[in-house]
């Protein structure tokens, strides 16, 4: 990273949004990786003695319709949640960065190609392809999350390819050409680089994104399997309840908000102090023509340059 970059990088972290969403998300971390051992009880320990109870002592949040601990149950999905998120964009980071680097800088084939197939994976709604993937190789965490990454990668490429190409007919990448400086050199050396802010924003909405996603088909039981708990399986079954128990769906209603709320206001504050062109959705594009996104993540304006760098 320059020292560029990472001027505009530390300055995102003094800000006091930042810290605290780096303080939320280092306690998910910290939950994700031990939550069920921190567990005050085993999450999928029944008593039936103790059905839909209220906070306590014994149960700081209550217990749920089977008589199982909440508060154990919250923290033994983080993990489940948080890990699925992380797995559907690092599927859409491997496929959407490389490709959309590569359509800049390996001509108008290789261009003409992904760009169809990024138009056609856009075409397709989220939860009903994941639910045929599912349906074809099996119900679990793996394969859903690899049908949300499929459909996130698009977002990678177009925000990589559009950061890419204002760099690609700069100076010093043309007189490292005319050196004999090998393509994948210069995109190591000259573009990456420069392009990794853009990317760096993209990841963590697209992190916030997933997690919604993941929560979502948790919600409509797709994914992780009950009775292992996840964010939008509680969500799920305490809605069904909420006679006896109002107040129980805002529980791991307001873990996804803070986490995804979180990753967007890091994601805002790198905006914001690196000046690029990245704009949630909900907030307009920087232009007219930005690409469209999926709900929750973010549209980027196409640099004027395209049109004119392949004529």
């Amino acid at each position: 990273m320059t020292r560029k970059t990472a001027g505009p990088l530390r300055r995102a972290v003094r800000l006091r949004s930042t810290k605290i969403a780096l303080v939320i998300l280092g306690a998910v971390a910290v939950l994700g990786f031990l939550g069920g051992t921190l567990a005050p009880s085993d999450p999928l320990a029944q008593d039936t003695s103790n059905l839909l109870a209220g906070p306590s002592g014994a149960h700081w949040l209550g217990t749920d319709y089977l008589g199982r601990d909440v508060l154990s149950r919250l923290m033994d999905a983080t993990g489940r949640s948080v890990v699925g998120a992380v797995e559907a964009v690092t599927v859409a980071f491997l496929l959407g960065v490389p490709a959309g680097l590569g359509s800049v800088v390996f001509g108008r084939v290789f261009e003409w190609v992904a760009q169809r197939l990024v138009d056609a994976v856009m075409t397709l709604p989220y939860i009903i392809f994941a639910i045929a993937v599912t349906g074809i190789i099996g119900n679990g965490r793996d394969q859903a999350m690899l049908a949300i990454g499929v459909l996130l990668a698009p977002l990678f490429f177009r925000v990589t390819r559009a950061a890419a190409l204002a760099f690609t007919r700069a100076q010093y990448v043309e007189v490292a050409e005319l050196l004999g400086a090998s393509r994948g050199w210069i995109i190591r050396t000259h573009i990456w680089s420069k392009v990794l802010p853009t990317v760096a924003v993209t990841t963590a909405q697209l992190s916030a994104a997933a997690l919604l996603a993941v929560s979502s088909l948790s919600f409509l039981g797709i994914g992780v399997k009950p009775p292992a708990p996840t964010w939008g399986g509680m969500l799920s079954s305490d809605l069904g309840f909420l006679a006896q128990q109002p107040w129980a769906p805002a529980i791991p209603a307001l873990a996804i908000m803070l986490t995804a709320g979180s990753l967007n206001a890091i994601a805002d504050a790198i905006r914001d102090t690196t000046g690029i062109a990245v704009d949630p959705i909900g907030r307009g594009a920087t232009r007219p023509d930005a690409v469209p996104a999926l709900p929750g993540a973010p549209a980027v304006a196409v640099p004027e340059q395209e049109e004119r760098i392949h004529a």
